[in-house]
C-alpha cells in the first residue's frame, strides 16, 4: 500500500488523537482512569492499525482497517458515554463524534477498495 502516512484517513485519524488526549487529561483523575483510559486506547488505535496493515498484504491491510473502523465505532461510543456522565459538553461531543464519522466512512471506503 505504500507509505501510509500520505493515506487521508491516517492524517485525519492521527490529528485528532491530541485533542482528545489532551481532552481526557483535564479530567479528574478517576475519569481518567476509567472511560478516559478507554477512550484513549481506541483512538489511538485506529491510526495505530492504519500503520501496521499498510506494511501487509492487501487481504491483512483490509483485516487491520476492519479493526480500525470497530476502534472508530468505540470511540464515538466512548464519546457519547462521556456528554451522558457531563464529561464534555454537547458542542465537544458532536465535533468528536462528526470527525469520527468522517474516519468511519474514509475507513469503509478503504476496505471496499482493498477487498
Amino acid at each position: 500500500m505504500g507509505n501510509f502516512s500520505n493515506l487521508d484517513v491516517y492524517q485525519r485519524a492521527n490529528s485528532i488523537f491530541p485533542k482528545v488526549y489532551k481532552l481526557v487529561r483535564s479530567w479528574n483523575h478517576n475519569d481518567q482512569k476509567e472511560i478516559g483510559s478507554q477512550l484513549i486506547r481506541s483512538a489511538n488505535s485506529i491510526h495505530a492499525n492504519i500503520a501496521e496493515g499498510a506494511a501487509k498484504s492487501k487481504k491483512d491491510f483490509a483485516r487491520c482497517i476492519g479493526t480500525a473502523l470497530g476502534s472508530c465505532d468505540e470511540t464515538r461510543s466512548h464519546i457519547s458515554d462521556a456528554f451522558n456522565v457531563d464529561l464534555i459538553t454537547k458542542e465537544v461531543k458532536e465535533q468528536l463524534v462528526g470527525e469520527y464519522e468522517v474516519i468511519g466512512k474514509q475507513l469503509t471506503r478503504l476496505r471496499q477498495f482493498l477487498q
